[in-house]
């Protein structure tokens, strides 16, 4: 068989590739070390100030824009300061010229990102948002670009260069950016002395949202679900209580409801290996825990957590009991796996 001529353009495909040392692959992370240092070493921070002293002062929305890999940055910032309920939004350069710049105001704010300050759809943009009179800020990384020369403010971000070894792809200069973005938004936060509650509050489906908002009252198991019984019932006739409820033990109470102790599927376990046939004899009253580890429902749920893996062994369910003692709920570990805690 002869030999297989591929066409020029397959062949261009088919090119060499270079294999990646673990050298050169930390050489690369040192560089961009290297540029990053670079910008932090160089940032003007009386500059940054009054642009982040500009923003926290805003009366309206604070809009961010950018076009290509500074418009990911630009809006990812944006998102971040809503997250802090800070009003803030994402103005496309774009859609803004076909009707989107209608939600601009005089009191917002419209940050550009760009690192050349030279891209041609904020130019264009720039005298539309003026004319609604926002106040405009050039977010930029080249000295003497026509972008800082037609806005209000301008904040430069040092750029040494490119990590790309052609000085091209934009990948320090957006990793600046966002740096630059979210160290600013901080700022911001401190600034508006917002607390974690609040910050949980713009985060309800969240881990840390649920955290710091779910009450054990809003994760616990209670009236029909609750595996209870009496403290003089057989241990043998409570069986199906025990099992069906899914909370592995029963909740012994009183006639007013109050809580006497916890039976669970370890104490039927270890109960039924040290009484043999005797079990059928015992009441749940003589084998269960009188001194169980309780909660309130008014107490968070991750606090119910962290009790629940307190020492000296961890337990898988805390009954939830009342200022009178009297079982309300039971909250369980499984419940709050479920709930996302």
């Amino acid at each position: 068989m002869g030999s297989l001529d591929l066409p020029s353009p397959i062949c261009h495909r088919l090119k060499s590739q270079q294999p990646i040392d673990e050298t050169s692959l930390l050489n690369l992370f040192k560089s961009q070390q290297n540029h990053l240092n670079y910008f932090f070493k160089n940032l003007d921070l009386t500059q940054t100030l009054s642009f982040t002293q500009t923003l926290l002062n805003s009366r309206g929305t604070i809009f961010f824009s950018g076009i290509g890999k500074s418009g990911f940055v630009a809006n990812k910032i944006s998102q971040t300061l809503i997250s802090l309920g800070i009003r803030a939004g994402f103005l496309s350069p774009v859609d803004a010229l076909h009707g989107d710049i209608g939600i601009l105001t005089a009191n917002d704010i419209l940050v550009l990102f760009s690192k050349s300050g030279n891209t041609e759809e904020l130019l264009r943009l720039v005298p539309c948002a003026r004319a609604k009179r926002a106040y405009l800020v050039s977010v930029t990384s080249i000295c003497g670009n026509a972008l800082a020369g037609v806005c209000d403010m301008n904040v430069h971000l040092p750029l040494e260069r490119e990590l790309c070894p052609f000085d091209l792809a934009p990948v320090t200069s957006t990793a600046i950016q966002m740096v630059f973005g979210d160290t600013v938004a901080i700022a911001l936060m401190e600034a508006k002395n917002l607390t974690k509650d609040e910050y949980a509050a713009n985060h309800p489906a969240g881990r840390i949202g649920k955290s710091l908002i779910f009450k054990v009252k809003d994760v616990m198991k209670k009236q029909d679900e609750l595996p209870i019984c009496r403290e003089q019932d057989l241990i043998m006739d409570q069986l199906v209580e025990l099992t069906s409820k899914g909370c592995g033990c029963l909740l012994v109470i009183d006639e007013e409801h109050h809580l006497i102790g916890t039976f669970t599927d370890g104490d039927l376990r270890r109960t039924l290996k040290a009484s043999g046939e005797g079990i059928f004899k015992l009441t749940v009253g003589e084998m269960c825990n009188r001194h169980p580890r309780t909660i309130s429902s008014d107490a968070m749920a991750v606090d119910a957590m962290k009790k629940m893996e307190s020492p000296p062994s961890p337990v898988q369910f805390l009954p939830v009991i009342d200022q009178q003692n009297i079982v309300i709920g039971i909250v369980t570990l499984h419940g709050l796996v479920s709930a996302g805690l």
